[in-house]
């Protein structure tokens, strides 16, 4: 059984939600394992804010009798305080806030459009804006010693793993879950947010790598739902999330980088960023990164303008002032 089936401690009508969104919406089980705990948040504090109840134990409180009637009586003055909740007691940061905005609104659009509910709370809700960042990255010299640094008993694995991430800006659960059958001579099948899926083609660096593991790869002793599974673990099961976050973070301080400022994601920036660089088209570099919408690639082309303004200050003449004594004399005698 998945370890995300089981939605306890929530309302019928909260659980009849999630197992919409797994089988009409058919979202991943990871987005929908997510909608549950915020969910689960949300009651536990509805139960507290509503119904006075003692909150000394949060992470206990069973919510699953929390009422429609109840829920009918939440207004959007409610969600603030809700949001006030996690942010200060909970110390949620903007995203975390955002994506628990995200849950209550398809929530409750869920509970109008089945007729359990004649108003939307959430449809004034608007959400903090998140300041924006330029993405961080490595440069081609510090990518190049992160791939000289791999080494150890599963090198060939662990080159291929960084290699894929650094060419194909894959996501972390992405290539996790990439399957053997997912790979058709060099293009590779990937499975994004949501279940989209969106081809990639390999670069010859890409099947390079992944050829030499496929010789090597364990294919005795796995079990079924990891026989097909590209990246295997010394246990002979799929390689974990963890495990992959691991091995970079190894890697990036055994090339002497800073594994604070670079993380896995980060390699995934890497790859977008030195696509762009090398004249990528933004619309195609979408496509490549599998975002819903060109906003969130377009962080690339405000990298491109920082680097344009570093470009103009390292100028040897941006410097260079006129004395201020000089331009008020020239000007006098202009007068």
């Amino acid at each position: 059984m998945s370890k995300y089936q089981s939605f306890t401690q929530i309302p019928d009508y909260a659980q009849e939600f999630l197992y919409y969104c797994r089988n009409i919406k058919n979202m991943s089980e990871k987005t929908v394992h997510e909608y549950f705990l915020d969910l689960r948040i949300f009651f536990r504090f509805l139960k507290i804010y509503k119904n006075n109840f003692p909150d000394q134990d949060f992470d206990s409180i069973d919510a699953s009798d929390f009422s429609l009637a109840e829920l009918k009586t939440v207004t959007l003055s409610d969600l603030y305080t809700y949001l006030n909740f996690v942010n200060e007691e909970r110390e949620d940061k903007i995203a975390a806030r955002n994506r628990k905005i995200s849950s209550l609104r398809t929530f409750f659009k869920f509970m109008c459009k089945q007729g359990y509910l004649d108003e939307n709370p959430t449809t004034f809700l608007d959400s903090p804006k998140k300041p924006k960042e330029l993405p961080i990255y490595l440069s081609l010299n510090e990518c190049m010693s992160l791939l000289e640094s791999i080494d150890g008993v599963n090198k060939v694995r662990n080159f291929a793993i960084i290699t894929l991430f650094l060419n194909c800006g894959l996501r972390l659960s992405e290539l996790v879950g990439i399957n053997l059958k997912d790979i058709t001579g060099n293009t590779l099948r990937v499975r994004g947010k949501g279940n989209k899926t969106r081809d990639i083609y390999l670069n010859q660096a890409c099947t390079d790598a992944v050829s030499e593991y496929i010789k090597i790869r364990p294919k005795e002793g796995l079990p079924p739902s990891d026989r097909d599974a590209l990246f295997i673990s010394r246990n002979k099961k799929r390689i974990s999330n963890r495990m992959v976050q691991t091995l970079v973070k190894n890697y990036i301080e055994k090339a002497n980088l800073n594994n604070e400022k670079y993380t896995t994601h980060k390699l995934r920036h890497t790859a977008a960023t030195l696509m762009h660089q090398n004249g990528v088209d933004i619309r195609v570099l979408q496509e490549v990164l599998g975002h819903a919408n060109l906003g969130t690639t377009q962080i690339y082309t405000h990298l491109e303008n920082k680097q344009i303004q570093d470009a103009m200050k390292s100028n040897p003449l941006a410097s260079v002032q006129i004395k201020k004594e000089k331009l008020l004399k020239d000007t006098e005698k202009q007068e």
